[in-house]
């Protein structure tokens, strides 16, 4: 058994060691960076990292983005302000993004908000059904509360764990109403 780990484990380094010295496309240091096609895919992949990388993103904000050449517009609802400021800057510090649009809304204040938040979270993630979405760094069931309306945001696995999601949000007390806005992969 250890020797099969030993192989595997030098056979991964091999890989590791061709990938590196793999060529990769040069950019003169001198010119504008280009932004279409790969550059463009460059640039959302790099929004998308930076975004979910932010320190105090978690399932009670809602982050979303449009790359449009080099101008980046920032979406979505957050519960802290300095979250949108944060956002804004990564993004602006981006290789190839020369304007962001920041038209992210700061959810307002409401203990009673926190509490319908809370309780959502704990019906959603606490389905055995669901739980393992709340495996995740980031789960992918975003639950947005603003005035005890909700919105269900991001990404689930079937058309039954959407479902299940809004029937678990819809049963929390207090809460007006339920928007499912959750999409299904495919």
């Amino acid at each position: 058994m250890k020797q099969r780990l030993g192989v595997l484990a030098m056979l991964l380094g091999v890989a590791a060691t061709a990938m590196a010295q793999t060529p990769r496309a040069q950019q003169s240091a001198d010119r504008a960076p280009v932004i279409s096609g790969r550059g463009s895919d460059r640039v959302t992949r790099e929004v998308r990292h930076e975004l979910v990388m932010l320190p105090y993103y978690g399932v009670f904000d809602n982050l979303a983005y449009k790359v449009d050449g080099s101008t980046v517009t920032l979406m979505g609802q957050v519960t802290r302000p300095t979250l949108k400021s944060d956002a804004e800057r990564v993004v602006k510090g981006i290789e190839g993004v020369e304007r962001v649009v920041n038209n992210i809304e700061v959810l307002p204040l409401s203990p009673n908000d926190d509490r319908l938040r809370l309780a959502i979270y704990r019906a959603i993630y606490g389905d055995t059904t669901l739980n393992r979405y709340g495996l995740q760094a980031v789960p992918p069931i975003h639950i947005i509360v603003k005035n005890g309306h909700v919105s269900l945001e991001g990404v689930v696995a079937n058309q039954a764990d959407k479902n299940i999601a809004n029937i678990k949000a819809s049963g929390v007390p207090g809460v007006f109403g339920v928007t499912n806005n959750l999409r299904v992969e495919v």
